[in-house]
């Protein structure tokens, strides 16, 4: 994607490092995403897995992973809302926008609790826990870290700038600047003006997309979900046969035996 490729407003507002950081980088990102998974399919297809150590340790388990999968599936429904979907359209269906801020807020605020504590007990179980330490191989130091710099970078963005701080339409600038990359029209001047925080979240984003099909990430294109329409499967007790009778002894009589 080159200058060519913007609007002439665009290509006007953007430096060489905004047309590198949020218009080649993005795209370089994506590119690896969707190569990384044919690539990884190919040369690791039963890879695909999320490497368990439940055998290993399961206090930190037990609670860390259900509260990082809930958080994880709320935020990114939420972002899918957030960036994907005009603030017009929200508009249209009757959701206007103090309303929508005031929920996304504080629902997207419990949902990152929920992730940045279940990611907190999964990477204090993995330090802690020596034989669990043993098992992470290089794509799970790359991993984790990346993953909690994103997660911390977008709960303290909101907290920073719409909980604590005057309130920040993110949909006006950020949305904008994401919407444009998948239609082929990207406008970096949209997201140049968003705050440090909300921009250094994005950048992450992005690397944690490259990184994806490289490590356990892999795992949520093959989750059940197909067990949730599976029929249900009937198990029955094998009958125990019956016990064979026990044979008496046989006693030799005295005036028998020799």
């Amino acid at each position: 994607m080159n200058a060519a490729s913007l609007s002439p407003s665009a290509a006007a507002a953007a430096s060489g490092t905004d047309l590198l950081l949020w218009v080649a980088v993005p795209y370089i990102c994506l590119a690896v995403f969707v190569v990384g998974h044919s690539w990884r399919y190919r040369q690791d297809q039963f890879g695909w897995t999320t490497h368990t150590s439940q055998l290993l340790e399961h206090r930190w388990l037990r609670w860390g992973s259900p509260l990082f999968h809930l958080g994880a599936f709320m935020v990114i429904a939420g972002h899918v809302v957030g960036l994907a979907i005009p603030d017009s359209w929200t508009e249209a269906v009757g959701i206007s926008e103090h309303a929508y801020h005031t929920t996304a807020v504080w629902a997207g605020s419990v949902a990152g609790i929920a992730m940045v504590a279940g990611l907190g007990m999964l990477c204090t179980r993995r330090l802690l826990t020596r034989r669990i330490r043993l098992t992470t191989d290089r794509s799970d130091k790359l991993l984790f870290p990346l993953l909690s710099a994103t997660v911390v970078l977008g709960i303290t963005a909101t907290a920073a700038h719409n909980v604590f701080g005057a309130s920040y339409d993110y949909r006006s600038t950020v949305s904008v600047w994401f919407r444009g990359l998948f239609v082929l029209q990207p406008q970096p001047e949209a997201i140049t003006g968003a705050p440090l925080l909300f921009q250094l979240h994005a950048l992450t984003a992005f690397l944690l997309f490259a990184a994806w099909p490289f490590t356990r990430l892999v795992h949520v294109w093959s989750a059940p979900i197909g067990y949730l329409a599976r029929p249900y499967l009937v198990y029955r007790r094998r009958a125990t046969p019956t016990a064979a009778p026990t044979h008496t002894r046989r006693t030799r009589s005295a005036s028998g035996s020799r």
